[in-house]
């Protein structure tokens, strides 16, 4: 499934070429139409604002995200969509359509998941919020609002100028670590979509198109027996001493494995009491490589770390593999296209009290790059290696071509998922970069809905980087949605 460099390369200097470049459009969107698409996202930016704060609010983490999606499923409904919920098994999903006719179908993701340990208030100093656990870190509740201002806008263009076509937006819940979109793609959802458009928060506004990791993501729960550990140690057999024994031998494994992986864990259970032998422990895992062949083999070597760790302690392990998602697919048809809607939309410009924010909150930084940067919309460039996080967005760039930005929604200089990010991500900071995202979404979808030329070379540019004998299978097996991975372990003395 991976493509070599040298394959990659080839290919991008085609496009770069104009074989595949959107450069010879039968009827481009007028500058008159793009402007009043912009002003309608400027009307709907109150409720980009609403739906960005409550949600951030909210809060809640992957399969949990009742009240996200209720709220994202209302603005839609309100707005003339058909909204499906509860699709692919996860009660929290949905596909809201609006329908003109035949044409183009084009879809638009959005997330609202929150992360765990990640409480945090719309402050510049790091400041926690009492009886709350997570937070925005990875500021998907402005992804969610922004994406479904993006559909609203471009969907009143489509009537108010008899635009055909299918519109829609994909409720995608657990992007963080439970492959959510997975399930839709391999439920077949994605099937009849001719293009895929996406956005995430980031630090600077950008069109590159780049790569991501491929992974697989799961839990081992090993049972032992309980024993006073001063009194009976030897009736005991410790569950943590097998997870700890095979942490040990993960971590020698990682000299044996190919260049590029990467493998992490958490312990999520390790037992109640130093005097009391376990008799439940569990760790968490992930490994990455940008060759999902390469994950899928590591994955298992590990699993044989499991097994060997619950020989060698007289305690019995099972495995749940919660998560896995694809490396991405670029496409640099669709990326030339967003770029140039993004260069239309502009920066970002703060104000005097946004900027008082951001220095404050750069003051927690290392370094930090000049806030200045905002203003600007970095060079396009498409970016065939690199890489290091993972997004299950992934999997749907592999059965219809994707195409996504970012826009500067943080503070220049903040990590991902950190509690700088939150804070941001609730201020008119986050909210800013939201709407600049909703306005190059709606752009672009309106140049994909006039132009199906843009469609047919994106399309050919999909079937070149994945192979022409493609089959989807999905990393993380025919397993059901993982709707309780965000719940905390629990073993048989509880």
């Amino acid at each position: 499934m991976k493509l070599s460099a040298l394959k990659l390369a080839l290919l991008s200097a085609t496009v770069a070429s104009g074989l595949l470049a959107p450069q010879a459009f039968a009827k481009p969107v007028t500058d008159a139409e793009k402007t009043q698409i912009l002003k309608l996202v400027d009307a709907d930016a109150a409720n980009i604002k609403d739906a960005a704060l409550k949600i951030w609010g909210f809060a809640e983490v992957g399969y949990q995200e009742t009240k996200s999606t209720a709220l994202l499923q209302d603005q839609l409904k309100a707005a003339g969509f058909e909204v499906k919920a509860g699709v692919a098994g996860e009660p929290t999903a949905f596909i809201a359509s609006f329908k003109n006719g035949a044409g183009p179908v084009v879809a638009i993701l959005a997330e609202f998941d929150a992360l765990p340990g990640l409480a945090q208030t719309a402050d510049p100093v790091k400041t926690g919020i009492p009886g709350q656990i997570a937070g925005h870190g990875c500021g998907h509740n402005l992804f969610g609002a922004a994406s479904v201002g993006a559909a609203v806008s471009l969907k009143a263009w489509m009537v108010k100028n008899d635009i055909k076509g299918e519109l829609r937006v994909y409720g995608t819940p657990a992007e963080e670590g439970g492959s959510g979109k997975v399930y839709f793609v391999r439920d077949g959802l994605f099937n009849d979509v001719d293009v895929t458009l996406h956005w995430h928060p980031a630090n600077a506004n950008s069109a590159v198109q780049g790569v991501s990791m491929a992974n697989i993501s799961g839990k081992f729960r090993f049972h032992g027996v309980s024993a006073h550990a001063a009194a009976a140690p030897e009736k005991g057999r410790s569950a943590l001493d097998g997870v700890e024994i095979m942490d040990v031998a993960t971590n020698f494994l990682r000299e044996h494995t190919p260049d590029k992986t990467r493998i992490h864990y958490v312990i999520t259970n390790g037992g109640a009491a130093p005097n009391v032998v376990p008799d439940f422990a569990e760790v968490y895992y992930y490994v990455r490589h940008p060759d999902p062949a390469v994950v899928r083999d590591v994955w298992a070597r590990v699993e044989k770390a499991a097994e060997g760790a619950a020989l060698a302690t007289g305690t019995t392990v099972e495995k749940e593999i919660t998560g896995g998602v694809y490396a991405l697919l670029p496409n640099d048809t669709l990326g030339r296209v967003m770029d140039a809607n993004l260069r239309k939309v502009g920066g970002i410009t703060w104000t005097p009290e946004e900027i008082a924010f951001a220095k404050k909150l750069q003051t927690s930084l290392v370094n930090p790059p000049s806030i200045d940067t905002v203003k600007s919309v970095q060079p396009y460039k498409i970016e065939l290696e690199g890489g290091g996080g993972s997004t299950d967005v992934a999997d749907i760039s592999w059965v219809t071509p994707t195409v996504g930005l970012g826009t500067a929604t943080f503070v220049p200089g903040s990590a991902g998922h950190s509690w700088q990010n939150v804070a941001a991500a609730g201020s008119s900071i986050g909210v800013k970069g939201a709407v600049n995202a909703a306005k190059t979404l709606a752009l672009t979808g309106a140049d994909l809905f006039a132009n199906p030329d843009i469609v047919k070379k994106a399309k050919a540019e999909l079937i070149e980087r994945r192979g022409p004998n493609f089959t989807y299978k999905a990393m993380l097996g025919d397993r059901p949605p993982a709707l309780d991975y965000r719940k905390p372990a629990g073993g048989a003395h509880e």
